[in-house]
């Protein structure tokens, strides 16, 4: 099984409304993958899929190799945590994933172990309605870890964390990577997720707008990479006139550096001039980040859509 999950052609519709419009793609196994889109793009509804909530009005879905609308034990595979995660107030952190583990008919004692894994043990007998929306959260996320499972779905998990709590989050996705789990992660948040990723599925009303590695996003969009550069003192105005001769729009920041576009097809034979060029003291290459590349997609298939209405 090269891929944890599997769709083709998978639609849902409420009644005129196509949630999920045919779309075909996988998540694969032991990646982190982001699920992006704007509110309404269709991410909920493949989720609730994965799940085996709902049913599909068409197309093919398979996860870790079945259906997820098969015997209940095989969710047992899988762990969920929802964006605005509910839990009893009046018992304390211990109390609640015992029951859960109960439920989920996973080993009861993971939770000591998993309380202390995301920074819970010293309130684990403390009355979870007590606790601060991060704590809760970081209880949310251990829940979703009860039975060791293959598939973490995680919608917004970092709602309500803290900056250090953030990143003992994603720290953590990057053991559960190494272990060979699978998450599909939701977020909004695309600067703070894309270090922490390695692709990407974008919705976008209900169709799969692109999907891949960031590298492979990063082709699909052709975007030019930037170049923000350092003169010696003395030397910017004239930098600035021969980049300007080849064509290259610069623009001088703030902070004195210069900045310009490289489009792909000359990017490298204009870094090697810049390179060999007396007056850059340093130069930084940055590719298009995954804002970029979201904002680039859906701008392109909004105009392709008003093209063809």
């Amino acid at each position: 099984m090269n891929h944890a999950i599997e769709f083709e052609a998978l639609c849902k519709r409420y009644g005129a409304l196509a949630a999920l419009d045919g779309i075909s793609g996988c998540v694969p196994q032991g990646k982190v993958i982001g699920l992006l889109g704007h509110n309404g793009a269709g991410k909920s509804t493949l989720i609730k899929l994965v799940l085996g909530l709902i049913r599909p009005s068409g197309g093919r879905l398979d996860v870790l190799g079945r259906s997820p609308w098969g015997a209940p034990a095989q969710r047992r595979d899988i762990g969920y945590l929802p964006e605005s995660a509910t839990f009893y107030a009046n018992l304390t952190g211990r109390e609640l994933l015992d029951y859960l583990a109960r439920l989920k008919r996973a080993p009861r004692k993971q939770v000591v172990a998993l309380l202390e894994r995301v920074g819970l043990a010293h309130a684990a007998d403390r009355r979870v309605g007590t606790w601060s929306k991060g704590m809760r959260q970081r209880l949310g996320l251990a829940q979703a870890l009860l039975g060791s499972p293959a598939l973490l779905l995680l919608d917004e998990p970092t709602t309500g964390l803290d900056p250090q709590a953030t990143r003992e989050l994603y720290r953590l996705l990057g053991e559960l990577r190494a272990e060979g789990r699978t998450v599909l992660i939701c977020s909004h948040l695309l600067a703070e997720l894309e270090p922490h990723i390695d692709g990407a599925l974008i919705l976008r009303q209900g169709r799969l707008l692109a999907a891949g590695s960031l590298a492979e996003l990063d082709a699909q969009t052709a975007l030019p990479a930037r170049v923000v550069l350092m003169a010696h003192a003395g030397t910017a105005d004239g930098l600035q006139l021969r980049l300007a001769t080849r064509g290259l729009g610069v623009l001088t920041r703030t902070d004195g550096r210069l900045e310009l576009e490289l489009p792909r097809a000359r990017k490298l034979a204009v870094l090697r001039e810049l390179l060999a060029d007396p007056a850059v003291a340093d130069l930084d290459v940055r590719a298009p980040s995954l804002t970029q590349l979201y904002d680039h997609l859906g701008n392109r298939a909004a105009v392709a859509a008003e093209a063809l209405a």
